[in-house]
């Protein structure tokens, strides 16, 4: 984008369990300048389009396509769980890619991604995470243990049990009896902004149904409180393993505010399946 011409950008709303993202196809069109800007302005969703940041779909030297993905706060994220499927499916159903295996490269390395289609379109996607990182100083995590597992914390006077994982970006994970009357959107910038997480942080609060089952709220370090997040699933099922709520090499159902996805936590590494949905498509003058 250059300063004092108005750019026309085509663009597409695509959501995986109500995390909704504005996907710029920059394989096919124009570069973007300064992404990080366009995201702050059009996630706003009172004066923009609306939604949890922006993805740009790139050219890769290494893989099917590359995937850029801007918070709503303007910064850059490593990873997106529900993201990387909604790419999936846009090079998949635009036949940017004929295969039903695609490879995305990210900032967190190379994805595979394995396409279940219907008539031609994906209709839901299996996502191959890579290994679950839980060493502190990986995630990272400011605090001199080999793996943080139910470790106690004190956020604001009231002690908590953090699990720390990094699925490509950070994660703490507290498990809870009760969800539903947390106030996510004031205990999440408390967690987000410690001392401890020299990144930020993205929070899962979790309640374990039964071994095969999870209910998660999360929020997102640079979005707030979302209706769902994938990389924030697959920590959620990790942590549940390593404290012996769930079984590892089984597939459990996490329930998020948007909908749900099946995640699997192995030795070698973490699968996550979910459905991708395209909301519209649009165009703005940048």
């Amino acid at each position: 984008m250059k300063r004092g011409f108005i750019l026309k950008l085509n663009f597409t709303k695509m959501h995986g369990c109500g995390n909704d993202y504005i996907y710029f196809d920059c394989i096919r069109g124009p570069e973007i300048e300064d992404p990080g800007k366009l995201s702050l302005k059009l996630s706003n969703r009172r004066y923009g389009v609306g939604s949890d940041g922006v993805i740009l779909i790139c050219k890769s030297d290494v893989a099917d396509a590359k995937m850029r993905m801007f918070n709503a706060d303007s910064s850059e994220g490593k990873m997106c769980g529900n993201g990387i499927r909604c790419v999936g499916k846009y090079l998949f159903d635009n036949h940017l890619v004929e295969s039903e295996t695609i490879k995305i490269e990210t900032l967190s390395g190379i994805k595979t991604l394995y396409v279940n289609s219907e008539n031609g379109k994906a209709s839901s996607i299996t996502v191959d995470m890579g290994r679950a990182v839980l060493s502190p100083e990986c995630i990272p995590v400011s605090i001199s243990e080999k793996k943080i597992i139910n470790y106690p914390f004190n956020i604001d006077g009231t002690e908590y049990r953090i699990n720390c994982v990094s699925m490509g970006n950070p994660h703490c994970v507290v498990f809870c009896d009760d969800i539903e009357s947390l106030d996510v959107e004031n205990l999440g910038p408390t967690f987000e902004n410690a001392k401890i997480f020299p990144e930020k942080i993205n929070t899962e609060f979790i309640k374990v149904i039964n071994r095969k089952t999870l209910c998660m709220r999360v929020f997102e370090r640079g979005s707030g409180e979302t209706f769902a997040c994938g990389t924030g699933a697959c920590a959620a099922v990790v942590m549940a393993v390593e404290n012996g709520f769930c079984d590892k090499n089984e597939d459990v159902l996490v329930h998020l505010k948007g909908g749900d996805l099946v995640v699997k936590y192995t030795d070698e590494t973490v699968f996550m399946t979910g459905s991708a949905e395209v909301v519209f498509h649009g165009e703005v003058e940048v």
